[in-house]
């Protein structure tokens, strides 16, 4: 069986490598992100993963992963900033505060789909008009839910996570190598 990832990510390229998976082809959909109004970010998150999957047509001998990461604040789904301005509000706005991660994994096979929502916390300490000028400038926000990734820079503004940090990272190690069992696929 031939694992397709759907998705153009280098982080969840990088994690499945942990479980000493690679990837037979790399095949990112493309699809609109956009949320439907009041869309809560747990049922959005599974439905991105889930739209990605389905854009994507397995053959008779593979098997597509396909996944989505969003931050939460509260309600309020934070996708990735258009720009640096977008990026600093939502720090501003994750300063000093909880917030969520969902990622969700679907897994698609030519008869079945596996799907699974794993949700995280993580905290912020407080952040200075300084900190996030300087994070800001490293352009790390670029492409990140939120605006910020867990294992790049901005590790340096998180005192406290609960939950898996893969699955913060875009991809849930556990729960994805449970699934690719589930739908057969033996590494």
């Amino acid at each position: 069986m031939r694992l397709i990832l759907g998705s153009g990510s280098p982080r969840r390229l990088e994690l499945l490598a942990q479980l000493g998976l690679v990837p037979d082809a790399i095949r990112p959909p493309n699809i609109d992100e956009t949320p439907f109004p009041r869309e809560l970010p747990r049922p959005y998150c599974l439905r991105m993963a889930q739209t990605k999957a389905d854009a994507l047509e397995p053959a008779a001998d593979e098997i597509v992963l396909c996944a989505d990461t969003t931050v939460a604040l509260g309600r309020r789904i934070l996708g990735k900033p258009a720009d640096a301005d977008e990026a600093g509000a939502f720090l501003r706005r994750l300063s000093g505060r909880r917030h969520t991660v969902v990622t969700a994994i679907a897994i698609r096979n030519s008869d079945r789909t596996w799907t699974r929502a794993v949700v995280s916390a993580v905290k912020f300490k407080r952040l200075s008009e300084d900190e996030l000028r300087d994070y800001l400038a490293t352009g790390d926000w670029r492409g990140k839910a939120g605006g910020y990734a867990i294992q790049g820079p901005a590790a340096a503004f998180i005192p406290w996570m609960q939950g898996s940090h893969s699955a913060i990272v875009g991809l849930p190690l556990f729960e994805t190598a449970q699934l690719l069992r589930a739908a057969g696929y033996a590494a």
